[in-house]
């Protein structure tokens, strides 16, 4: 028996009873035999993509009509492209972890890209949670925006085999699709980010060590040979405190970047071409008596800016397996020393270093003055605030930080598109706009209600729902945040404490019917758009992605 595989395979005990009722009632996966496969997958989405428990499901597409697409995230747009990452899993009960991904899940995939992203092709088979997600992508490119594919093979065995890789050239996606190998390997070693991880790393040259502020800092050239060596033996867990998993090769232009510099001739001035690499760490030591190629003792080791940088170099070196990569091949390094009292200096370097992306700023904005009232005064209304990034599946009475943004943006800010489409910018951008100074605790949760509702009949649409339905969420909340002021008789700044608990009843007796008031909004508002013409599915999707249909309500 292979331990990690057991280790998992424990794990997905409890996750069972943890989507169980979800599983019966979005997908109809009932049976036990079917459901330890659906957790197995349900994690590899979550831990992957670093998703909440909500986010991770919303994924899921397994069952009768998944074209081989077992799960499927579409990100936000950025410069014009954005990421599909396509989930097929096979899990077996026997956990030796030999087992090889199957040619035939592979084949399965690449007939699912030929097909499903392709706006042209006609596919008639295919279950609605899964077409929603097509049609929303096909939308995009007609748009103009270019899919990049990620694939992520997941199984507690092997990869897949040389068949499955000739299958996988003879497609000629080329580059815009990527291909990974997910199991019980990767799995543990993301979970295990708690770990303390200790190593050394080998300076080339002369570096500065200097005390600083009860800190201390060390600046050098690290040969790309080292950063390699880490990425091997520590992998992601690395890049815990870093505020981005790694993007990949295919469509970001700054890896793109970095793997053919290391790749060519120019790889001897890589170091004059990067940024560099931010470290922090509790502790290191060094021979202070030699002037120069230090060897470095680290103590609880993390990568806080540069993981983009770290695992392209560490995918360029595996491609090239070292060859031509001398200690001359360096990148610059800063080392903090930063004990466990000044976390929060950890913090804000993170966050300063980072601010050009906004991918992940919710974590960074968890210890925000505002953030923190809001725990507080949702806290006297009987609920829990999650600012910090919470694993497991939420409570009813939990409302995290991120849900919290996307309702507000929605319900009260009157930008449902914005909500639900560039999410990547609600801890960014539009943080100010969403949190503003005198948003109080009652507002938040009133918003995030209305949308529960929405979000849930959005994922469990009844037979009779409009085809919309599946799109609309953010925009009927908006709507049904006006009927809920409007039976309060007060405005957005009259919702407080006072009368919370009034307005949380009128959610509880009236919420359907304000379901059934915005989706008729809604309705109103397409049929002034578009006439009497019959709207497809990507039509729909593009429609709820821009604000004149909100001016329209």
């Amino acid at each position: 028996m292979n331990i990690n595989a057991a280790v998992i395979d424990q794990r997905l005990s409890a996750l069972m009873e943890e989507i169980r009722k979800q599983a019966a009632e979005e997908l109809g996966i009932k049976t036990e035999e079917h459901l330890r496969p659906l957790a197995f997958l349900y994690l590899c989405v979550k831990t992957i993509l670093d998703l909440e428990h909500d986010q991770a499901f919303d994924c899921l597409t397994e069952g009768g009509g998944d074209f081989g697409v077992d799960a499927i995230h579409l990100s936000g747009d950025h410069d014009g492209e954005f990421t599909i990452s396509l989930f097929q899993a096979k899990y077996k009960q026997n956990l030796e972890g030999v087992s090889k991904f199957p040619e035939n899940g592979m084949l399965a995939v690449i007939n699912a890209i030929r097909y499903l992203f392709n706006p042209a092709a006609t596919v008639a088979h295919i279950n609605p949670r899964l077409r929603a997600m097509v049609e929303e992508a096909r939308s995009r490119i007609r748009d103009g925006c270019i899919p990049q594919v990620r694939v992520l093979a997941c199984n507690n065995g092997l990869p897949w085999d040389k068949a499955a890789d000739e299958a996988i050239a003879r497609a000629g996606f080329g580059e815009q699709v990527t291909w990974e190998h997910v199991n019980h390997d990767r799995l543990i070693s993301i979970l295990q980010t708690t770990k303390v991880i200790n190593d050394t790393l080998k300076l080339t040259g002369k570096a500065l060590v200097e005390d600083m502020n009860y800190s201390r800092v060390l600046v050098g050239r690290v040969p790309v040979l080292e950063i390699a060596g880490l990425m091997e033996r520590h992998g992601e867990r690395l890049l815990d405190r870093n505020i981005r998993r790694y993007l990949g090769l295919s469509g970001n232009r700054v890896n793109e970047g970095i793997f053919e510099t290391l790749k060519g001739s120019e790889r001897p001035n890589f170091y004059f071409y990067n940024n560099g690499i931010t470290m922090t760490c509790e502790d290191f030591t060094h021979n202070a008596l030699q002037d120069r190629d230090y060897q470095v003792k680290l103590k609880n080791l993390q990568i806080i800016n540069g993981g983009q940088t770290c695992m392209t170099i560490f995918k360029a070196l595996k491609d090239h397996s070292g060859e031509g990569f001398s200690d001359q091949v360096s990148v610059l390094v800063r080392l903090y020393k930063l004990p466990d009292e000044m976390q929060d200096m950890v913090q804000r370097i993170t966050f300063c270093t980072n601010s050009q992306n906004p991918v992940e700023l919710r974590d960074l904005k968890a210890n925000d003055e505002r953030q923190r009232r809001l725990e507080m005064d949702i806290g006297q209304l009987n609920y829990v605030y999650r600012r910090k990034r919470m694993d497991g599946q939420p409570r009813p009475v939990d409302i995290t930080s991120g849900a919290a943004a996307e309702a507000v943006l929605a319900v009260w800010r009157r930008l449902p598109h914005q909500a639900k489409f560039f999410s990547r910018e609600h801890f960014g951008k539009n943080y100010d706009k969403i949190f503003t100074k005198d948003i109080n605790g009652a507002q938040v949760i009133c918003a995030v209600l209305l949308y529960r509702i929405a979000e849930n009949r959005r994922r469990r649409p009844q037979e009779a729902d409009p085809p919309f339905v599946r799109y609309a969420s953010a925009f009927i909340a908006m709507q049904m945040g006006q009927c809920l002021l409007t039976d309060l008789g007060c405005t957005l700044s009259g919702l407080t404490h006072k009368n919370f608990f009034e307005a949380k009843d009128l959610i509880e007796s009236k919420g359907e019917a304000y379901f059934k008031q915005g989706l008729e909004d809604v309705d109103l508002a397409l049929k002034k758009l578009y006439g009497a013409r019959e709207v497809s599915l990507w039509q729909l999707s593009a429609t709820f992605r821009r604000v004149d249909l909100v001016e329209m309500l």
